[in-house]
Formats: C-alpha cells, sequence, structure tokens
C-alpha cells in the first residue's frame, strides 16, 4: 500500500477494500439509470484500476445493470448486504467504477466533473467552476495526462 490508500466496505460490514493508488478520475453522475439504481440524485464513481483494488474480506456478487446507453454494466456488490461497492462498463473490467459512498472517508474524493446534468434534479445545485456536462465530455481533452497514461495501459492488459 502506498501513502494514498483509501479504504472502505458495505453498509453491513462484510466487505471490506483498500484502494492502493488515487483515483484516475471522479464522476459525478447525473443521470436517470444511476438515480433510479441508487435510489438518490446522483452517484459519485471514482474510476481506478481493477488491480489497485484490494478486497480485504467478503465476497461479492455480480449482478447486471442496465445504463443510459442502453448497454448493461456489471455491479459488483456484497453478498450480504448487497451494497453496491463498484461496476464495470462498457466491457471494460480493467479498470473500476468504485462507488465514492463505500469509502470510510468519502469526503476525500470530491468529483471531478458531473456527466448526464441535463437529467440533473432541479434542487441539486453543481459548484460554480465545476466541470459538467449535459451528458458527456471528450476524455482527452478533460482528463489529466497522467490519468489518460494510466488509463491506456489499463486498457491494455
Amino acid at each position: 500500500m502506498t501513502d494514498h490508500a483509501q479504504h472502505g466496505g458495505c453498509a453491513c460490514g462484510a466487505v471490506r477494500y483498500t484502494l492502493t493508488r488515487p483515483a484516475m478520475f471522479t464522476h459525478c453522475c447525473h443521470c436517470t439509470q444511476c438515480q433510479a439504481l441508487t435510489g438518490s440524485a446522483f452517484v459519485l464513481n471514482a474510476i481506478i484500476e481493477n488491480d489497485a483494488i484490494e478486497l480485504q474480506a467478503g465476497t461479492l456478487i455480480e449482478t447486471p445493470g442496465p445504463t443510459e446507453s442502453g448497454g448493461v454494466h456489471q455491479i459488483y456488490r456484497c453478498s450480504v448486504c448487497h451494497t453496491a461497492m463498484w461496476s464495470d462498463y462498457g466491457g471494460r473490467p480493467n479498470y473500476r467504477f468504485v462507488r465514492v459512498g463505500t469509502l470510510d472517508a468519502p469526503s476525500a474524493q470530491p468529483p471531478d466533473v458531473h456527466i448526464f446534468t441535463r437529467s440533473k434534479l432541479d434542487w441539486v445545485n453543481i459548484p460554480e467552476g465545476q466541470a459538467a456536462f449535459e451528458v458527456f465530455y471528450d476524455l482527452e481533452s478533460t482528463w489529466p495526462a497522467a490519468s489518460l497514461a494510466r488509463r491506456k495501459l489499463a486498457l491494455a492488459k
């Protein structure tokens, strides 16, 4: 583990994990599917390489979930309480979208960008100066160069 290690777990405590590197990028997604899947106004997902997630305790089950684009993504849940821990989107299991709310210190992982703001609830206010997009964004011009390089390495695995 490094100085950047973050720890997290599910609602019942059966699953515990460690993120051994900082996230590449963090989305605050306001799409209607994320709203329905979480029962909330949005979801925060920290994007990180699969090999940077160390499962310390517990068992995960995979469940399919819909996406705004009509595709399917795999949701990894605690086998006991079914808390959604992370997802794969678009058939890329070499990096995961970790639910920031499962981190022990979720406030340490603020969003880099708000996406699918076209379906943002009216009472949700995006902070001034925060990057926000009606749907999605151009990865190359939005992500930091170091994160793009990490993503490229992850995709090559």
